[in-house]
């Protein structure tokens, strides 16, 4: 599946009749745009929902580009952003990547390459999940037994856990990505298909009870890596077992 075809895009600009037009263009080639007047709002939507990209006119009311780029560049590190200015002067360029820009693009805009741009600049940064990856019927962790059919967790001889879906999914992605770090937005963004305080909240409920489950086997550790995601560690002796 083509990643374009999911993608969200924040386009932050106070001209009211162009930002229309844009929106209208990339939401027909499938990208899902939302589109705020001024840089103050361009903040608070941000905060709340997930964009994979933002498109910040540098000139606006409330705060400037500049100024929201700086604030979504330290809320999320990996977001690209794309300033949008008439300023084509060589100083403002300059300006804009010191202020984080992935790209500068320069009024009047050819739309059919910004389209080729965003999606350049996704293939090189996206982190998303492929959602392609082999989905096993049964995964041995430690001295548990995962079968994801039945979404049963057993343990030795023991009578096996019953998961719920959306725990039974979770340690799916999980197992599928042992010993490796998955990142709390890739889960949330794939399991609960948005990113926000309250998504964030359940999952760190899912994941206590995923180390309840799992608190048998002393092999096994369900380690929160500075808050920037989850790694299901299986120690090598566990492995060979």
């Amino acid at each position: 599946m083509n990643h374009i075809d999911k993608t969200r895009i924040l386009l932050v600009e106070d001209d009211v009749s162009f930002g229309k037009i844009l929106r209208d263009y990339l939401t027909i080639n499938g990208l899902d745009v939302t589109h705020v007047k001024d840089g103050s709002d361009g903040w608070s939507t941000f905060r709340n929902h997930h964009f994979d990209l933002c498109i910040l006119d540098v000139m606006m009311p409330k705060m400037d580009g500049f100024e929201l780029g700086s604030l979504i560049r330290g809320h999320s590190k990996n977001v690209p952003l794309f300033f949008l200015t008439a300023k084509g002067q060589k100083h403002d360029m300059i300006a804009g990547y010191e202020n984080g820009a992935d790209d500068y693009i320069v009024k009047p805009v050819d739309a059919d390459i910004l389209l080729h741009k965003i999606k350049a600049t996704l293939k090189r940064t996206s982190v998303e999940f492929a959602g392609e990856e082999k989905v096993e019927e049964q995964y041995a962790i430690g001295q548990y037994v995962f079968n994801t059919t039945m979404r049963t967790l057993t343990f030795n001889t023991a009578a096996p856990i019953v998961l719920s879906p959306k725990e039974g999914d979770l340690l799916q992605l999980l197992c599928a990505h042992k010993n490796q770090l998955v990142k709390r937005e890739d889960i949330l963004r794939r399991l609960w298909k948005e990113v926000s305080y309250f998504t964030g909240r359940s999952l760190d409920v899912y994941i206590v009870k995923l180390r309840k489950y799992l608190n048998a086997d002393e092999n096994i550790t369900l380690n929160n890596l500075h808050k920037s995601g989850y790694i299901l560690e299986v120690k090598a002796d566990a492995l060979s077992n």
